[in-house]
């Protein structure tokens, strides 16, 4: 169901799914004054996202999410989004933008110290 998932869904819709998932996360509050996303944004981002989760559910992936919810319940429908979520943050992650902010924090980090554990580069920031 996952790899259906995956395949049924474009960059477009992986993005919507990134932006899903920043909108969801940042309403946590500890990094909610770090983000602004008023109510219709939200309400816009949940609503294109819903459309496309039953789209994927009940069309494009109908046969595999009927045959993972009989086999192996609900966790199976968790399970293919996990999939599919995990493959929108590679995407994210895979930015050369992100991967510039994220390499600023070896300017933070005293290299000698972590070669003395025996790790001959630092891990990779993705």
């Amino acid at each position: 169901m996952g790899k259906c998932l995956v395949r049924e869904t474009g960059q477009a819709e992986r993005t919507a799914i990134m932006k899903w998932l920043f909108a969801a996360m940042a309403l946590h509050p500890d990094v909610q004054s770090m983000s602004t996303i008023d109510t219709a944004a939200r309400d816009t981002i949940n609503r294109d996202v819903g459309t496309l989760f039953q789209r994927l559910l009940v069309e494009s992936c109908r046969s595999e999410s009927s045959l993972a919810i009989k086999y192996e319940g609900a966790a199976a429908l968790q399970s293919a989004f996990s999939v599919l979520g995990q493959v929108a943050m590679q995407e994210l992650m895979a930015n050369p933008n992100v991967n510039a902010g994220l390499g600023e924090l070896e300017k933070y980090v005293d290299q000698k110290r972590i070669a003395e554990l025996g790790v001959s580069t630092p891990p990779p920031a993705n």
